[in-house]
């Protein structure tokens, strides 16, 4: 019987490339924290998109986790509007 391999995170498990998991964690670790940034402000959607210097629909996209709509990159550079 083969052992089960153990993975850090889901990324590990669906890709082969180090490269592409480090990116998808990364990108993953982000969203997850401007999501939870967003929400600590209590203000309306209008009122984040705004700050984050985003469209509303793309914030939404941001909200819900849709890790492929986002570069490192755009990620990154949320991080200072986002305190």
């Amino acid at each position: 019987l083969m052992e089960p391999k153990g993975y850090a995170n889901a990324f590990e498990a669906l890709f082969d490339d180090p490269a592409e998991v480090a990116n998808l964690t990364a990108r993953s670790e982000l969203m997850a924290l401007l999501r939870e940034r967003v929400e600590a402000w209590g203000v309306t959607q209008g009122e984040a998109a705004k700050r984050l210097g985003l469209t509303r629909p793309r914030l939404n996209e941001l909200l819900r986790g849709h890790i492929d709509r986002f570069s490192l990159d755009a990620l990154v550079n949320l991080l200072p509007r986002a305190g």
